[in-house]
């Protein structure tokens, strides 16, 4: 093994939270781990929860209703200041350009330490959450990241798709995609057949998909796409895992839509439990065109389900479109009829589980970690030659 590293992920998001930038964070955590590196995570505090993980360190935070419940990191705590010259850091890894974020560029100034920063989320696509102008809003947002970006010695982007929208936008890089990897072991072992006995799923067709229930997740139009499969298909059950600002109208789209008793809202379940209800599905089911990289896609495939979805960034990145599942554009109907050809035929969905088992090995979690080591060491040479990254503008 290579020197032992010391790693600062710098996060406004950790547990117990949940997202995908939280199991980002987590999973590369404890695959650095597992390789014999430290890593210290400086995150939001969060009320009432005990951290049973060594290294964390816990910023101010206030709760704050903003469409959604999020608790904002006050980026002020002399006590950290006093710490992070000691923990003799390698680099720090920043997992968003703001809160936190700017905190993470700082210290590595002050430090002299690399800055790499994770792109992790598609920014723009979250403005009709703010309360005033989203052109003013998107304006703000580009500019920010623009002199965000400029700080940091490398970008990582979690797939192929979101590093050409950078390199579209002028990022001139370095930038390399390197996915949240997985570890495969829990899907690959977990038993579904109890969790179909529990929930009493019976001999049905098991459509799943995961995620929170939000109006960017675009779960109305799977839930139309379902409608249309289900009409001369009684068999079919849609289970739809996770929660959010949207769960009560979706609730009511089923009803009105006539398929409520075939449409199962689980809730947020433990992660840990996620592995069994997938293996428990028989072919999962995606419309969300926001992913910067199809975290849960790729979960599923790693519990050899076949793939129906909107062909849309981060999921395209996971499914070639007829080797693991079929991908279709952001239309109910076009949907709806690839999830038709799945549930009808069998032999075809048997070919895209065996499309799958060959494409998750390259999703594992230690395969992805490694090449973040190799960016952290590319890192550090530009910051000893004093290079950022660029923009090209017009």
């Amino acid at each position: 093994m290579d020197k032992r590293r010391h790693i600062a992920f710098f996060t406004n998001t950790y547990h117990p939270t949940m997202s995908g930038v939280v199991r980002s964070v987590s999973t590369f955590r404890q695959a650095f781990t597992e390789l014999g590196h430290n890593v210290f995570i400086f995150a939001q505090h969060a009320r009432d929860h005990k951290d049973t993980e060594p290294f964390i360190f816990r910023y101010p935070a206030i709760e704050v209703p903003f469409g959604i419940q999020y608790a904002f990191p006050i980026p002020v705590s002399p006590w950290i200041n006093e710490v992070l010259p000691v923990l003799k850091l390698d680099v720090i890894h920043s997992h968003h350009p703001f809160l936190l974020g700017e905190t993470a560029a700082d210290k590595a100034k002050d430090l002299k330490l690399p800055l790499v920063f994770t792109f992790h989320t598609r920014y723009d696509e979250y403005m009709h959450y703010v309360p005033f102008s989203e052109k003013l809003a998107r304006k703000v947002l580009i500019d920010w990241l623009i002199r965000y970006v400029e700080k940091c010695q490398h970008i990582i982007t979690p797939s192929q798709s979101i590093k050409q929208m950078l390199m579209e936008t002028g990022v001139c890089g370095p930038i390399t995609a390197i996915p949240t990897g997985i570890d495969l072991k829990p899907f690959q072992a977990a038993d579904g057949q109890t969790v179909r006995q529990k929930l009493g799923w019976g001999d049905d067709l098991v459509l799943i998909s995961v995620g929170r229930l939000a109006k960017e997740k675009n779960f109305g139009v799977l839930l139309r796409a379902a409608a249309e499969v289900m009409k001369d298909r009684r068999h079919v059950r849609l289970v739809l895992i996770g929660d959010g600002s949207e769960r009560k109208a979706l609730h009511e789209l089923a009803q009105s839509l006539g398929i409520a008793d075939q449409v199962e809202f689980t809730g947020r379940i433990p992660f840990e439990e996620i592995p069994a209800h997938l293996n428990a599905a028989d072919i999962f089911c995606f419309a969300s065109v926001t992913e910067t990289q199809g975290l849960v896609t790729m979960e599923a495939m790693a519990a050899a389900l076949p793939v129906a979805a909107v062909d849309a960034p981060g999921t395209r990145d996971a499914v070639e479109d007829g080797r693991e599942g079929l991908l279709t554009e952001n239309d109910s109907s076009a949907l709806g009829q690839a999830i038709a050809k799945l549930v009808d035929d069998e032999a075809l969905r048997q070919r895209f589980k065996e499309g799958v088992r060959k494409r998750v090995k390259w999703f594992d979690r230690e395969v992805q970690a490694k090449k973040m080591l190799e960016v952290y060491d590319q890192a550090a040479e530009d910051k000893k030659a004093n290079r950022t990254i660029k923009i090209e503008q017009e």
